[in-house]
């Protein structure tokens, strides 16, 4: 798939690519596209469209990892598009990656000129020319005027490409077939009472540590589940739209990161997002369709990797159509094992990127001054203005005292845990 997708997008032809979720799809785009543009120049060249502020990141980290040469911002709701604005124009950014609503705005101010625009990426196509978003769609495109190359990409297909998208010229490369279906085990696990919360608490307590994804139809039922399983010990946190920013993402590294083993979330939490080592899906919720249920039981099994997911039916309920026969019944142990915290915390880290301070810092900082031994060190990452870092759960308390009052780097900050 990658090298088909990369030879093809050498060539300048559009492309409609088709693979399965964890495929590895950003990079068979990426890599061609960031080869075409012109590192010397200070002119915007292409857009990268997705649809969620977590992607819209994390494409634009991804990118900035292949290329240092290459200037990439991401763009996206939720913070000041003033704040973008003067980022772009102290960046002059040679690619955008951009939520919607986001790209639109800045389009039509002038934040972004359209002049040089010559590629546009749209990541999870089948969702951004759905019917509701398509007069926005239409509006960014029709903003573009020159354009040569578009590259659409989902793990579904739409039923159509609609005109205003801008050309019916594409070389499709269809990968679906070569899925991970054989790789995600199909469980069936039967509630007894309409209420699913006991059986889904049960369930969380037999997996043990390991990292589960909940899905949910609704901001509400988040919430609900989540504080649920709070008061009953599990390590879980909420994650759908109506969060503020810096609260997803906490909860967004928290779960990457092991410090909490589950993540409750709207199908806001299905497409894109690349986290590593997922073992379950549990649709507490049913999907409202095959194209939902294809999207989320893609965060599990990614790449060369097995996962299962798991369908919690109350009694007036019965497994989707499209499923077939495929899943087994899934028998829950009489006696309910106590729940597991997790292995890791997360500890908050006051300065980031725009305070000079690496990854490297927080290593050496936190088996400095911190005492731990490099096995006790999990996941970092370094945002704007803040850090994460996963320490080892035994040790977190000891750290946090040992590093109370201390500067990292020559600056005096703050260091907390960040929930758990």
């Amino acid at each position: 798939m990658q090298q088909d997708t990369i030879g093809t997008v050498r060539k300048g032809a559009s492309v409609v690519l088709l693979s399965p979720t964890g495929s590895g799809k950003t990079l068979a785009y990426l890599l061609p596209l960031l080869e075409k543009l012109d590192a010397k120049s200070d002119d915007l060249q292409a857009l990268i469209i997705v649809p969620s502020r977590e992607l819209a990141i994390q494409t634009a980290d991804v990118a900035r990892k292949l290329c240092s040469e290459l200037r990439i911002c991401a763009c996206y709701g939720g913070r000041p598009a003033m704040e973008e604005h003067q980022q772009m124009r102290g960046l002059r950014p040679h690619a955008v990656a951009a939520t919607p609503g986001r790209l639109l705005d800045h389009l039509q101010k002038g934040n972004i000129l359209p002049q040089n625009i010559s590629t546009l990426v749209i990541d999870e196509f089948d969702k951004s020319l759905e019917l509701g978003f398509r007069e926005q769609m239409s509006d960014i495109i029709s903003l573009l005027p020159h354009l040569t190359q578009r590259i659409l990409l989902s793990a579904t297909d739409a039923e159509e490409i609609p005109s205003f998208v801008g050309t019916k010229h594409y070389v499709r490369l269809d990968f679906l077939s070569d899925g991970s279906d054989d790789r995600i085990s199909l469980r069936l696990v039967k509630s007894p009472e309409k209420d699913k919360l006991q059986t889904l608490y049960r369930l969380l307590c037999t997996l043990g540590t390991q990292k589960s994804l909940v899905f949910v139809g609704y901001r509400e039922s988040v919430e609900r589940v989540t504080s649920y399983l709070r008061k009953q010990k599990i390590m879980a946190d909420p994650f759908h739209g109506g969060m503020e920013q810096r609260d997803r993402e906490r909860a967004l590294y928290r779960f990457m990161n092991g410090s909490s083993n589950v993540m409750v979330s709207t199908d806001l939490a299905s497409r894109g997002l690349d986290i590593a080592a997922v073992d379950n899906i549990i649709h507490y919720h049913l999907p409202v369709n095959e194209e939902s249920c294809t999207h989320r039981n893609g965060r599990t099994a990614r790449w060369d990797m097995n996962g299962n997911a798991y369908f919690i039916l109350g009694p007036e309920e019965s497994l989707p159509e499209y499923l077939g026969d495929e899943a087994e019944d899934y028998s829950l142990p009489d006696k309910t094992p106590t729940p597991q915290e997790p292995l890791w915390v997360t500890l908050y880290i006051g300065k980031g990127k725009k305070d000079k301070l690496s990854r490297g810092d927080i290593v050496g900082f936190l088996t400095g001054q911190g005492g731990l031994e490099g096995s006790q060190v999990g996941r970092i990452d370094v945002l704007p203005h803040w850090s994460y870092a996963a320490v080892e759960r035994a040790a977190a308390r000891d750290v946090l005292n040992r590093i109370k009052g201390l500067k990292i780097k020559g600056l005096k900050t703050i260091f907390a845990l960040a929930g758990g």
